[in-house]
């Protein structure tokens, strides 16, 4: 498979990270697996008490994948319906996916959560990149869109290769405190800009090992104004 891969639950979290995934295979040129899991939560159950959960899990999938078809541009969407657990089956799906996009938070989270179980443990343990896509409701499409950031001032090669090839697949500039100059040659498209004048954000990109040692991660998660993508081997 090589399919972008959304975690959805029909949330307006995951709406918003449904907005954001379709925006990648448009712009990568990839069709999209929207990804629902179910399971029953109260001990032993016969069949036919599963059963009303379960069709209530296949109404959310074709709802999601329905969303996703409607309002693309060309994009060939798939769908997965899964037994179990949320976050196994995203880290499962990243084995094959070049990337994961789910919504900071889903119905099962808490309100006040520093972010969804579910999210927090896909962009810990996937093994592709993740976009944490924070906040409920439609992505607004801004004006001027601000740059895709790198917040680390030595960051990984994926974490810069990852935060070039969006920044030239959205035309948008880049920013972060590192020496960007070697990368840059590299991306001559890309427009490099001062990290101090780097504003609100697009997209802010960072390295799963370092980050997520470090609670960079889940402080980003629960406070950056824009998604946030983990990169990079755990």
């Amino acid at each position: 498979m090589n399919d972008i891969v959304l975690g959805y639950d029909g949330s307006d979290f995951s709406m918003q990270a449904l907005d954001w995934a379709l925006d990648e295979a448009e712009l990568r040129k990839l069709p999209l697996t929207v990804a629902h899991a179910w399971q029953w939560p109260y001990g032993e159950a016969d069949e036919d008490a599963k059963s009303h959960l379960r069709k209530a899990a296949e109404h959310v999938l074709w709802h999601g994948g329905e969303c996703a078809r409607s309002t693309s541009s060309g994009v060939r969407v798939d769908t997965d319906l899964y037994e179990g657990a949320a976050a196994q089956r995203l880290v499962e799906l990243s084995d094959d996916a070049p990337l994961i996009v789910i919504g900071s938070r889903g119905l099962s989270a808490l309100p006040r959560a520093v972010v969804g179980s579910v999210a927090g443990y896909v962009a810990a343990h996937a093994d592709c990149p993740v976009i944490v896509v924070r906040g409920p409701g439609p992505l607004p499409a801004p004006m001027r869109p601000g740059p895709i950031v790198v917040t680390s001032k030595d960051p990984e090669a994926d974490v810069l290769d990852f935060a070039f090839t969006e920044a030239a697949l959205r035309r948008l500039p880049i920013a972060s405190p590192a020496d960007l100059s070697e990368w840059a040659a590299r991306h001559p498209g890309v427009r490099v800009q001062p990290y101090d004048a780097a504003g609100h954000a697009t997209l802010v990109v960072i390295g799963r090992t370092g980050a997520m040692r470090h609670g960079a991660a889940a402080y980003l998660l629960q406070h950056a104004p824009c998604p946030v993508a983990v990169v990079g081997q755990g």
